[in-house]
Order: structure tokens, then sequence, then C-alpha cells
């Protein structure tokens, strides 16, 4: 028998479990809610927010310093106050992140073949790609793909589902996303179940669930190469995990909104609870069909 955990119990365990790195952070706060509202945040709204996270305000400085150096972030003064927003060059990898959080699931058009001789293995990992032999590699053909330098072919699915499945096997490691898929779904799964029972978190509590459920979605899906569902084992937890986030970050989002645009201060005042884009990525969540 299964049983049931209160809000404050659920909320308790996320926090207990769930491993905060400043940088990953700094870099959900703003892809969720800076970069659809203005893009520019106040560096004490920053602090606040992260110290309900358990992020001191000495490791917030140093990882922004860090985010401005790889040129994701760029700082702003007026006055005493410093405002940091998306760098232009980052724009591109924060787009093409939302639409995988927020925008629909798009199947892949059948897979790319690559050989791209001296491909680093940091790219390799990057890019989720599998690799086929010596400089020969193999990915979805999703349309979010960055190019590679290199020859490319287009290869249809197979039509024998079972043998893509079991080479795919092969190429990937998808245990080990399975495995994070899984331990996402468990770690949130108790505190969405007691919001569908009509227990409610605190605003501010809303915001930190849901920018660590965005985090631990995130840093799955990004690495996750998306394959077909002929390609993948019959018991992949991908879809159960898209499902709860999904329904877990809408059901966080009213409060957690109005908590932002009430205390995160921008370069031009107080963020606004919603915009056109919040309001985009929230309709395409409740219209999504899964599989």
């Amino acid at each position: 028998m299964t049983v049931a955990v209160g809000v404050s119990e659920a909320l308790s365990h996320i926090r207990q479990q769930f491993e905060v790195r400043a940088s990953a952070m700094i870099v959900t706060i703003y892809g969720d809610i800076v970069v659809p509202r203005g893009g520019v945040l106040w560096m004490g709204t920053l602090v606040e927010i992260c110290a309900r996270l358990g992020i001191s305000e000495s490791l917030v400085r140093t990882a922004v310093s860090r985010l401005v150096a790889a040129e994701q972030l760029v700082g702003e003064r007026d006055g005493r106050r410093s405002y940091y927003r998306l760098a232009s060059g980052a724009r591109i990898e924060f787009l093409a992140a939302a639409r995988l959080l927020y925008g629909p699931w798009v199947p892949p058009d059948g897979f790319l073949i690559h050989h791209a001789p001296g491909l680093a293995d940091e790219v390799v990992r990057r890019m989720s790609l599998g690799r086929m032999g010596p400089d020969l590699y193999l990915r979805p053909d999703h349309p979010e793909n960055v190019a590679l330098l290199g020859l490319t072919f287009h290869a249809a699915v197979p039509r024998d589902g079972a043998a893509l499945a079991a080479y795919a096997a092969t190429l990937w490691n998808l245990p080990s996303f399975a495995d994070a898929y899984q331990a996402m779904i468990e770690l949130f799964s108790p505190l969405a179940d007691a919001l569908d029972r009509g227990e409610r978190l605190a605003p501010v509590d809303a915001v930190s669930v849901r920018l660590m459920l965005v985090q631990a979605y995130r840093s799955v899906l990004l690495r996750d190469p998306r394959l077909p569902p002929d390609a993948l084992p019959p018991t992949w937890p991908g879809p159960v995990a898209r499902r709860l986030f999904r329904s877990l970050y809408l059901a966080l989002s009213p409060s957690a909104d109005a908590h932002i645009a009430a205390h995160f201060e921008g370069r031009d005042g107080h963020l606004g609870a919603e915009t056109d884009e919040t309001r985009a990525r929230r309709q395409s969540l409740a219209g999504e069909e899964i599989l």
C-alpha cells in the first residue's frame, strides 16, 4: 500500500535529494524566467532566488563571472546596481533548449550518418552521437540539430523496429538516460500527487520547485538522442517523465508567475507575470499529446 505524502514532506525530500549546481541553475533561471520576460535581471534578485535554492552569494557571483567569461551572459550597470542579460551569441542555444522543453514533440525525419574525422569526444557527447566506427557517427535527424563538418548522409527509419532497437542499444548508453528519467520521476511525483489532491505550495516555493524541475528535466533531455519510439526499449520512461514535467510545470506556474511579477526585478522594474512567450509555452504544454 502506497502512503500519500503531503506537500511539506515532498518539498523537503526534493530539497534534500536535488543536487544544485550554481552555473546550471543560473542558466535555468535565465532560460525559464528571464529570457521570456525581456532578458535582463538584477543581480540582487538572482542572489535572492539562489539563496532559496541553497546557493551562497559568493557562489552566485563566481558562477556569473564564469558565464560572462564563457560569453553566455553580459553585465550592465545602472548606478550601484548590476544587471545581467543573455549574450546574443548564446540566444540560439537557449532558444533550441526552450523548444525542446516547452515545444511539441517532433519525431525525427530518419537518421543522419556523419563522416567527421577528428571529432572531439566532448562534441560527440554534447551532440549525443552514436559512434558507428572510426570517424563515423549516427544521430536522429531533428530540425534543431547543429550542423557538423564533413560528409553527411540521410537514412530512412528501418521498417524492422526490433533490429533498429537492438542496433541503437549498441550505439547509445540508453540505460543511463532511462535511469536519469526515472530518478526525476521518483523525485517529483510525490509533490505532483499532493498538488493533484488540492494541496498548495507557497508562491516562492513554487518558483524554486519549478526551477529544480526544469533543471532536472533539461539535464537529461539535452543529452538524450531522442530516438524514434521503435528504437527504444518497451519500458522507456521518457514519455512518463514528459507527462510529469508537463503537468507539474503547469500546476506550479500560476503561483510561481505571480511571485516572479511581485519580486523579480529587471532593468525597467519588476518582470511581468505573463508575456507572449510565457503564454505560448504554457499553451504548447497544455495542448501537447504525448505518445
